[in-house]
């Protein structure tokens, strides 16, 4: 067995070839099963243009652990992948493509576009899905959909189908976002806010009556006035009572336009006179429609000025600006600028600033939606994890504005709505009309936009099943892992949908998990130059080291700070894992372990140390189960962790490593490593089943096995207690030879333990032998009383005193003279640094982290000179 065992752990061998084996032995299989419970996630769809990110990793890693964790709990556990279409960014990615080519899609046209999305989907689409297959990722990959699968297509159909017959789809002309680039609308959430340094611009408006007097409005966006159709100022300011109802002259256009009254205009804000432009502002809209006042749209949707604009057509929006400004300024009708700073939308996709617009879209009414959706999160159908979640997703859902849901591309589900040419009466329907069903005319068309990309996305949870077995077995579906930023653009929708289209919530925990930042805590961009590359970091360390180390650095819902070095802590402790069980595997003697072995846990018959492991064991395996119902990831991985490196590795197996081969000792010692890879498999699940095929065990896979059973008999808070104290007294021990300078070699050390209490007398007894053996001691005694002898060093620990007889073990009066000599050289160093550290000069031109660093090496001296007494005064 020994040769099989290799000296080093290899996880690019190991991570291939226990994938492969999963995968064809189609263990991340789920299907129906009445004898157990299901347990199901829904991936997020990644995008079909997406590449593994350290996002990825992180949320994937969680879901896994939660698959692994309850299909080692018993349940039938369903992990469904799948990937989105991505409407916006699949189709920039391939127009990119064909721009190499020298075309536009306009170009191709419609069809012969949408077939080179689907090849490039062909060819490209699948990389996130093999990357994700390189994290461990155990889902159903035979289920594996996509949000433009034919079935599916027919289930977003189909629920548009629902929702117009209900009346709460409806097509109207409103200000949206409107991004020049992509030319499409945007919602809100896909149109994030970005502080910008802009300009406040004072322009100068001359009444028709008096062109020498004007009202001076300020604005951000100057290009927009030569769409104004008013100025509106407030009824209550009193500077401009006498011009309400006045006619002004539109600068540079020279259209009439009125002064306007409305309490929504701030005084405040500028001069208080504010230009309203419809068609080119949402408020502006609002009182657009309350005061009738003409729409007039000034662009194109490529952003350029258009045929309203008068002499500034054709020109980029922003280029009109300038232009328009400089003839302002020659008409003097531009009084003054001033830096102002501003929050503008910007395309989530392209980053190009959107455009408030007035375009004719298709929205859902969201009201009547939203309401059950809210019920279910407060009555707790549905918990958040952390709670704080709950407070954002009730505020924004208690105050949802509509939908709007179509976008001006060709890739994504075109609207499956049909117009009428003749009676010009419009249908909606799943499947394409041969007539119009009004007037039976066969001249339709069917409407150009497609739909939002979330108008697919919000039917996940239940539209990725095929049959309607595996719908009412696996649905609602269990918890939802996901990242705060589409909370709104995702979460929300989805529990809307699974309550209007499958009358019950789609899931029933949401766990937010934090961003990934790097270690200063910026968040990860290709233009920071900040990314860590999660492929990379398997590469070097290995998938598990990476799983790892991310886990245990994340806590519940707090944002995750990375940097190349944390993930070394996995590597080593993949190593620590590796090195430990190779060390029990060729010490393991096999015909023991297939022995009857249940009279080795009549936990009586064990010595102290082993019904300590065993203790410890369990308590740990109590708190990592109570950590993982709970959502708390790394506390969980930390245990597992603190366990095995520190109290199995570094005491246990050195406490029984003289006697290794006693049956007791090779049962327990078996049986914890066997119990501990199957509790850190979730988390691990390269490395435990390496390590687990070459022990003695019972079934294919460590992943089909079931979860270690809690015996919360073998836990004994007692036993645990005796040898934490004698694991303290070994350390402190260790510390007083250290201090002393004996040599770890030297086998003429004792020592005396003197206890008062004779109840914990009796208690250390127990545990003398291996203070003995890991204090390197040839002679330890419990006493009683305490009494001061002398040519001994003495250590006060609780309630107890440590003593070493130091007679022929070192020369005191030479070990004094030499702690002398390290406290004066101690001492004069702290002199030197308490000098830097007054000095004004030093502090003010010092680096903060330099400064610090000093004063770090200041307190350490102080330390080492509180120390080094107490081993002086040890020795009179």
């Amino acid at each position: 067995m020994i040769d099989e065992i290799p000296k080093q752990y290899n996880p690019k061998e190991t991570e291939d070839k226990w994938y492969k084996f999963w995968e064809e032995s189609n263990f991340f299989a789920a299907k129906p099963n009445p004898a157990k419970k299901p347990f199901t996630i829904v991936i997020p769809p990644p995008n079909v243009t997406g590449i593994l990110h350290m996002g990825h990793a992180l949320n994937n890693t969680i879901q896994d652990i939660l698959i692994r964790y309850q299909r080692m709990q018993g349940k039938e556990t369903l992990w469904m992948p799948g990937t989105d279409h991505a409407g916006i960014a699949t189709q920039n990615v391939v127009e990119k493509a064909i721009a190499k080519e020298g075309l536009k899609r306009q170009d191709l046209g419609r069809e012969k576009f949408i077939q080179r999305v689907w090849l490039w989907k062909e060819q490209y689409g699948s990389t996130i899905i093999r990357q994700l297959k390189k994290l461990g990722a155990s889902c159903d990959w035979p289920r594996e959909r996509f949000t433009m699968d034919e079935e599916y297509s027919k289930a977003v159909k189909n629920a548009f189908v629902i929702l117009w017959r209900k009346g709460l789809i409806y097509q109207d002309d409103k200000i949206i976002n409107w991004c020049p680039r992509c030319q499409t609308a945007l919602s809100d959430e896909e149109a994030p806010h970005r502080e910008l340094q802009g300009n406040l611009y004072y322009l100068r408006y001359p009444l028709k009556d008096n062109p020498q007097e004007c009202v001076v409005v300020a604005t951000t966006r100057p290009e927009t006035l030569l769409g104004d159709t008013a100025v509106a100022v407030n009824p209550k300011d009193k500077r401009y009572k006498k011009l309400i109802g006045k006619i002004l002259i539109l600068p540079l256009i020279n259209r009439e336009i009125k002064v306007i009254a409305d309490s929504i205009v701030d005084m405040k804000f500028g001069t208080g006179a504010v230009k309203v432009t419809p068609s080119h502002d949402p408020n502006d809209y609002s009182l657009g429609k309350k005061h009738r006042l003409e729409f007039i749209n000034v662009m194109h949707p490529d952003g350029k000025m258009n045929e309203f604009a008068g002499d500034y057509k054709d020109m980029d929006r922003f280029e009109a600006r300038e232009v328009i400004l400089e003839d302002l300024k020659e008409k003097k009708l531009l009084e003054k600028v001033e830096p102002h700073p501003l929050s503008a939308g910007h395309c989530y996709r392209c980053h190009t600033i959107i455009e408030p617009y007035l375009s004719r879209q298709w929205f859902v009414k969201m009201a009547s939606l939203a309401k059950p959706a809210i019920e279910a999160v407060k009555k707790g159908k549905i918990k958040f994890h952390p709670q704080r979640w709950t407070k954002v997703y009730l505020n924004w859902m208690e105050n949802i504005q509509d939908w709007c849901i179509s976008r001006q591309i060709w890739w994504g589900h075109r609207i499956p709505i049909w117009y009428c040419l003749d009676c010009k009466k419009n249908t909606a329907s799943v499947e394409t009309p041969l007539k119009c069903d009004e007037c039976g005319c066969v001249n339709i068309k069917q409407d150009e936009d497609v739909l939002d990309t979330w108008f697919s996305s919000w039917l996940w949870p239940f539209a990725t099943f095929k049959n309607k077995e595996d719908l009412k077995y696996f649905y609602p579906t269990s918890t939802l892992v996901t990242a705060p930023e589409i909370i709104f653009f995702w979460v929300a929708r989805m529990i809307m949908a699974g309550l209007e289209f499958q009358k019950d919530i789609p899931f029933k925990d949401v766990y937010i998990h934090g961003t990934v930042r790097d270690i200063e805590g910026k968040k990860m961009s290709k233009s920071l130059g900040n990314i860590i590359d999660p492929l990379e970091i398997t590469n070097e360390y290995g998938c598990d080291a990476l799983r790892f180390s991310l886990i245990s650095i994340t806590a519940q819902g707090q944002d995750v700070y990375l940097s190349k070095e944390r993930f070394e802590q996995g590597r080593n402790f993949a190593n620590k894992i590796w090195n430990a069980s190779r060390f029990i595997l060729m010490n393991l003697d096999t015909s023991v372990i297939k022995t009857d072995l249940c009279v080795f846990f009549k936990k009586e018959d064990l010595s102290l140390v082993n019904r300590w492991i065993l203790s410890r064991f369990y308590s740990t395996l109590k708190s990592v189960e109570k950590y993982l119902d709970n959502y708390q990831f790394n506390e969980a991985a930390n245990l597992l962790y603190g366990f095995f490196w520190h109290e199995f590795c570094d005491w246990y197996l050195e406490l029984i490593k003289s006697e290794i081969k006693n049956p007791h000792n090779q049962v327990v010692m078996y049986k914890i490593l066997e119990k501990f890879l199957r509790a850190l498999h979730p988390f691990m699940p390269f490395i435990t089943e390496e390590i687990w095929q070459k022990l003695p065990h019972e079934g294919s896979s460590i992943m089909l096995t079931a979860w270690p059973h809690l015996q919360e008999n073998i836990i004994e808070p007692k036993i645990e207690n005796i040898m934490e104290e004698a694991l303290e007294i070994i350390t402190n021990i260790r510390n007083m030879r250290l201090g002393l300078e004996i040599p770890p070699q030297a086998d003429n050390v004792s020592v005396k333990i003197s206890v008062p209490d004779k109840n914990k007398r009796a208690v250390l007894e127990s545990a003398a032998n291996h203070i003995k053996n890991l204090a390197r001691l040839n002679k330890v005694e419990i006493l009683g009383e305490y009494k001061r002898a002398e040519r001994e060093f003495s250590s006060v620990f609780k309630d107890k005193h440590i003593t070493i007889p130091l007679s022929g073990v070192i020369d005191i009066e030479k070990h004094q003279e030499k702690i002398s000599l390290k406290i004066a050289k101690a001492e004069s160093d702290i002199k030197l640094k308490e000098k830097m550290l007054s000095d004004k000069n030093f502090l003010k031109r010092a680096p903060q982290e330099i400064v610090e660093k000093e004063r770090e090496k200041l307190n350490n001296l102080k330390d080492e000179v509180q120390k080094l007494k107490g081993v002086k005064d040890g020795l009179r």
